[in-house]
């Protein structure tokens, strides 16, 4: 009788072991099941952040080039106006025995330079709308093609109609150096990426230092420094990532053209940068600006 006791006493025993086993191991499962959720709740939020970022950019460029559209539509109106006007006086002159042949043939060659005129600002404005949409997707693709990439080592905008994408010195340089280091590479892939997709484009980098005195081995100051990084920048569009080099231009501004005030450590990181200008071809872009002979 005692050992059937100690018999069912030792089979209870087993299984409430077996039972806490088994809730330590649900349990476990629970908690990295808890992680998991907690991970994804993070990852969607900073998607969210990075969705709503767009989209604000994207209706700023819209804004820009709504007021554009409305400036169009201002000159339009302006230029109906005059024409309408003009035809009504030429009407009303030619109605008049006093009018000569010599005034009427004046009037006529001024109608037609204002007519030219006429086409020729609308043929400029239709220019410039379509370097503001080609602007606008630059951005964009360049913003989606970067976004697992910090805001503090990559920023794009539009300035004076170009855009521009700056770089910070601590991404893309070790310190003191115009070595370009194994994380801007794959950066610099990104943005040669859409530099190959849009061929019209010419491209300016431009190095920037702080105001700190710079001298080290054959390079005299930041001048040279600045110059030396833009030439690497320059130099890895073209060796690694087929960047055209007829289309690239390399340059240093030194300390002399800072973003912020050199007053601190942080504005001094600030003004440490590289940037990529985008520009359309200068020739194209100056030609929008030249009346043709006679107008």
């Amino acid at each position: 009788m005692q050992k059937t006791i100690v018999a069912i006493a030792l089979i209870f025993t087993l299984g409430s072991c077996a039972s806490k086993k088994k809730m330590l191991a649900v349990q476990n499962e629970r908690d990295q099941i808890q992680l998991m959720l907690d991970k994804a709740k993070t990852d969607l939020s900073d998607c969210d952040g990075k969705v709503a970022k767009l989209n604000t950019d994207l209706r700023t460029s819209q804004g820009e080039l709504e007021a554009r559209n409305t400036r169009l539509k201002e000159l339009q109106d302006q230029l109906d106006f005059l024409k309408k006007n003009n035809n009504a006086l030429l009407d009303r002159m030619s109605d008049l025995s006093v009018i000569s042949k010599e005034g009427a043939e004046s009037i006529k060659k001024s109608m037609e330079v204002m007519n030219s005129q006429g086409n020729y600002i609308r043929d400029l404005n239709t220019s410039i709308q379509r370097k503001d949409s080609l602007n606008m997707a630059l951005v964009m693709n360049l913003k989606r093609s970067l976004q697992d990439v910090s805001d503090e080592d990559v920023q794009i905008e539009v300035k004076k109609g170009v855009v521009y994408v700056s770089l910070s010195d601590k991404m893309l340089f070790d310190f003191g150096s115009y070595n370009i280091t194994e994380k801007a590479q794959s950066v610099l892939g990104k943005v040669a990426r859409i530099l190959n997709d849009y061929k019209e484009i010419e491209i300016l980098v431009e190095g920037h230092t702080d105001n700190v005195p710079y001298r080290s081995g054959n390079l005299s100051d930041n001048w040279d420094l600045s110059v030396m990084r833009a030439t690497s920048v320059v130099r890895t569009l073209q060796s690694k990532y087929g960047v055209a080099a007829n289309r690239m231009i390399a340059g240093g501004r030194g300390e002399y053209m800072p973003k912020v005030e050199n007053s601190s450590k942080e504005s001094r990181s600030m003004n440490r940068r590289t940037e990529i200008i985008i520009t359309p071809k200068l020739d194209q872009f100056f030609n929008l600006y030249t009346p043709q002979a006679g107008k």
